[in-house]
C-alpha cells in the first residue's frame, strides 16, 4: 500500500506542510527543533562522561565531612567547622 516515497511525494508533503504551518512558523520550529537536538548532545556528552568519570574513580574512599559545632539550635552565625581530636591532641 505504502511504497517507496519519491522526489515527487516529497515535493508535495513539504508544500502542505507550508501551508499548513505558513511560512512565519517554520524557521521558529526549525530553530526550536536545532536547540533541542543541541540540549540533548550535550546532555547525552555529560552523561556518557559521568558514567566514564565514576567508573575510573572507586579507588579513593570517600572523605569524611568536617563535623560542625553551633552554639544554640538555629544559630548559623556562630557556627564553626570543628577537626576531631587525635592521639596527640588527646594528651595534653
Amino acid at each position: 500500500m505504502f511504497g517507496r516515497l519519491g522526489p515527487t511525494e516529497i515535493i508535495l508533503i513539504l508544500v502542505v506542510i507550508i501551508l499548513l504551518f505558513g511560512a512565519k512558523k517554520l524557521p521558529e520550529m526549525a530553530r526550536s527543533l536545532g536547540k533541542s537536538a543541541r540540549i540533548l548532545k550535550s546532555e547525552a556528552k555529560a552523561m556518557k562522561s559521568e558514567g566514564s568519570d565514576t567508573a575510573a574513580a572507586p579507588a579513593d574512599p570517600p572523605q569524611p565531612a568536617p563535623k560542625t559545632i553551633q552554639a544554640a539550635p538555629g544559630d548559623v552565625t556562630s557556627s564553626r567547622p570543628v577537626a576531631e581530636p587525635t592521639d596527640t591532641q588527646a594528651q595534653r
